[in-house]
């Protein structure tokens, strides 16, 4: 099998021959594996005309994983960057740059959604624009791969309480969801239009080539569900439907980023044709993969479950071996799982433990 045909069985809960595989990982990992792999100078030019990321793709090919993943080129109006490391995005918000114990995280500086009151002040803002991006690079790009799997999109699509959270502040978000502000549900209708044009439109310009659509929410805390299902139904379950049905129109799966344990919704999830979940944090309650696909198995595939919230830090080698060989084994067995990290591969996370994931799915191929 080649790498495309093993997600697509995966994804389809079909044997594939091998459990397939796939990388996140923070900026400290990331330039971490282009120490080890000598890939220091791809790194000095990161991005093509074409948008391809070099130096992802190339730590992608080191580790033999089996997904590339795609956007648009931006070629949009110049978004405004700051002495202080900061820089605004397409959704005028600005984030900056702020260092934690282990490393930085881009955190939002300012909320420019804070002082809308009606809907019309949600109107009034200088929302993006579709056309900022060129899809016509798409088929060129996709080329770039052959044999392996390609999803369009990021954690970004759609993001509906992260993404409006940057701009709005968390505290108002909630309450928003819990009272269906319709102002937060105007600002929730523009990225949701955004993103459905957004993807349609590199969907199509992908003409098949295109796997699966990566997008994202986060639904779940540590200890339970975020939102109860009749919210999710309420508030969110028509729009994920609606993206969900796009992209199968064109031949594609989707794979749906959310942290945290979201066990309770995975009815809803299934209901409204979502194919896989992304992240399977093994330490919020209720997500032990094996456990996950014992229930759900034949329903939604699994995409994660390498602990990276604290065992992967404490492991041995060995013993990350194991568990990727009893990951492997047991929740990839007759397809529906897709081995990677249960988030990014933090900054505290041992190197060779990270290598130790990988060389051990490579042993299986041999």
């Amino acid at each position: 099998m080649t790498s495309r045909d093993r997600v697509r069985a995966a994804l389809k809960h079909a044997q594939p021959d091998h459990t397939p595989c796939d990388y996140f990982a923070t900026p400290e990992i990331h330039q971490g594996l282009l120490d080890h792999f000598g890939l220091q100078q791809a790194a000095s030019a990161t991005m093509s005309t074409s948008g391809r990321s070099y130096a992802d793709d190339d730590i992608r090919e080191c580790l033999g994983t089996d997904i590339r993943y795609v956007k648009a080129p931006y070629t949009g109006p110049p978004l405004p960057s700051f002495d202080d490391g900061s820089a605004t995005n397409i959704w005028g918000v600005r984030r900056r740059p702020m260092p934690n114990r282990y490393g930085e995280y881009a955190e939002p500086v300012g909320e420019p959604y804070a002082a809308f009151e009606t809907p019309d002040d949600v109107d009034r803002f200088p929302w993006p624009d579709p056309d900022w991006f060129d899809y016509e690079a798409i088929p060129s790009l996709c080329a770039q791969y052959p044999g392996l799997a390609i999803a369009a999109g990021g954690m970004d699509v759609q993001d509906f309480i992260n993404g409006v959270a940057f701009g709005r502040g968390v505290e108002q978000v909630l309450l928003d969801i819990g009272e269906r502000s319709p102002v937060y549900l105007a600002i929730v209708e523009k990225r949701h239009r955004f993103y459905l044009e957004y993807i349609e439109r590199m969907l199509e310009a992908g003409s098949g080539r295109i796997d699966f659509v990566f997008c994202g929410d986060d639904f779940g805390t540590q200890n339970g569900p975020l939102i109860s299902p009749t919210t999710f139904e309420d508030v969110f379950a028509a729009k994920k439907r609606e993206l969900f049905d796009l992209a199968h129109a064109y031949g594609a799966k989707v794979s749906h980023h959310c942290c945290g344990s979201s066990r309770a919704l995975f009815p809803n999830f299934i209901t409204c044709g979502m194919d896989a979940l992304q992240t399977i944090q093994i330490r919020a309650a209720g997500m032990d993969p094996y456990e996950l696909k014992a229930d759900f198995g034949d329903s939604i595939t699994l995409h994660g479950a390498v602990d990276v919230q604290g065992w992967l830090q404490q492991a041995t080698p060995a013993e990350v071996r194991e568990e990727v060989d009893r990951l492997m084994d047991g929740v990839g067995a007759g397809g529906g799982y897709i081995l990677s990290p249960s988030h990014n591969l933090q900054p505290d996370i041992p190197l060779e433990n990270v290598l130790a994931v990988y060389d051990t799915v490579a042993r299986r191929r041999r």
